[in-house]
């Protein structure tokens, strides 16, 4: 234990925390999950010969052998222990990874357990704790994994192995089981980034080679995102998770099955509603399109559960919403487009009616898309109305003159598709305004007519008899 670990603690302030709090703080941006064991005494490794100076047939022996060493766990939080031996195993993983890119006939029976055996043991961990309250993923720095330099090439080798041309998964499938799915599923929450990438590229690959594995994967994702979504709303790896199902998507066989529709309306729809939807918007925006492209009929469930779930105090969340509303749009067919343009371009005007001027103009910006254009004009009779009051209200009275601008250009362009009902709506909305401002003008006479009632009453009854 550390002399630090020892000190009492101060109760010395800080700007307002104990010193006790701020170090706790920088503590925890620097611990590590490496797992180690607590050795009386400094790990010692035998040197085996390099793989390449032996002879090919004594070669799958030695690599099982050199796998069998690379389980050794060193602890990285010791800067100063076992210096020599941590080097001896990088430069072990770093002839493994080389020796898997090149090698043939290394890839025996026998050599698949020792893999997985030795991949289990080194990355396989249980992750630090992640205070949700505490780390911003959009602000603070991640906790990097101080055992990168092991880590890093074990990964690098697990992917070699997978991609190998000798590689079977008809072997390989006795080790890489549910079991390891689901221990390589946690690590996602991994705070560390370059963990995250790599990860995602071992599940794809995994995904790919191991048919009886696929429906499995898909369950727990879709189980992470609903835990993620209905209970903690805290989990490191939702973008490279979307990233995969990106590409799983982009796979599926048609008619779509019964299950993945049901993903996407009950998982990926309320997926919006977590507050970290910047942290992977990109990735769900993209996972949603492809599910259109593939089935359109699915665009109804979608928009409507968009529009159920539309943000309500947050401009940065709508800006995001209206983005993806446009990639859809881009995608829509006419006959799907005519089921949803009354709730959506309801919408869309409140869009444009915002006080915030990023959400109006991110609204406006439609017009300005020749294929959302192409539909708004197939169906300006029922869009038109919809959006008028909003626009014509806004071009006299908002605050931004860049907002003022493109609402003029929106109503240009809504006046050359259909004059006739422009001048129409023109003539109506002039009209209920002078309706309004009768009602308005009556009110206050009546509010007059009544303070003066009042005050005649007041002064009748202080005895004072008006002359």
């Amino acid at each position: 234990m550390s002399s630090a670990a020892t000190t009492p603690p101060s109760v010395d302030k800080v700007d307002g925390f104990s010193r006790k709090s701020v170090r706790k703080a920088k503590q925890k941006r620097s611990q590590s999950s490496s797992q180690f064991r607590s050795q009386g005494k400094p790990i010692e490794l035998t040197p085996l010969p390099l793989l390449k100076d032996v002879p090919a047939l004594e070669q799958p022996e030695l690599f099982l052998k050199k796998l069998q060493q690379c389980c050794t766990i060193f602890d990285f939080m010791d800067t100063l222990s076992d210096l020599k031996m941590k080097e001896y195993k990088r430069s072990t993983l770093n002839e493994l990874v080389d020796y898997v890119t090149v090698s043939r006939g290394y890839l025996t029976e026998q050599a698949y357990p020792e893999v997985v055996r030795m991949v289990s043991h080194n990355i396989f961990r249980t992750l630090p704790p992640s205070d949700s309250n505490e780390f911003d993923p959009e602000e603070d720095e991640p906790t990097l994994e101080a055992s990168w330099p092991h880590l890093q090439l074990v990964y690098e080798f697990f992917i070699r192995f997978l991609e190998s041309q000798e590689f079977q998964p008809s072997i390989a499938k006795k080790y890489i089981d549910q079991k390891f799915v689901l221990q390589l599923l946690e690590l996602f929450d991994s705070e560390d980034p370059r963990e995250r990438d790599y990860l995602k590229t071992v599940l794809h690959r995994i995904y790919g080679k191991f048919l009886g594995l696929r429906a499995f994967i898909r369950k727990q994702i879709n189980n992470i995102f609903l835990r993620f979504v209905y209970e903690t709303e805290h989990f490191n790896g939702v973008a490279e998770l979307l990233e995969i199902l990106g590409s799983i998507i982009n796979g599926f066989a048609l008619p779509l099955k019964a299950e993945h529709k049901q993903f996407l309306v009950k998982v990926l729809i309320p997926l919006h509603t977590v507050r970290s939807l910047s942290l992977f918007h990109a990735q769900l925006a993209y996972c949603i399109v492809q599910f259109l492209e593939k089935d359109p009929t699915l665009t109804e469930p979608v928009i409507r559960g968009l529009l159920k779930f539309w943000p309500k105090t947050c401009s940065q969340k709508e800006v995001m919403f209206l983005g993806e509303l446009e990639e859809i749009l881009d995608v829509i067919e006419p006959t799907q487009f005519v089921k949803i343009q009354e709730p959506l371009f309801k919408q869309i005007s409140r869009c444009v009616s915002s006080p915030h001027f990023q959400v109006a103009e991110r609204a406006l910006y439609y017009w300005n898309n020749e294929y959302i254009m192409s539909l708004i004009e197939e169906n300006s009779a029922m869009i038109l109305p919809i959006m008028f009051a909003s626009l014509y209200r806004i071009s006299k009275e908002h605050w931004n003159p860049a907002i003022v601008a493109l609402v003029y250009n929106v109503l240009k362009a809504f006046m050359e598709m259909n004059s006739l009902l422009f001048d129409e709506l023109t003539a109506s909305y002039k009209s209920e305004r002078q309706r309004e401002k009768k009602r308005e003008k009556d009110r206050e006479e009546l509010w007059r007519k009544l303070e003066d009632l009042e005050l005649k009453k007041g002064v009748q009854s202080d005895g004072i008899i008006p002359t």
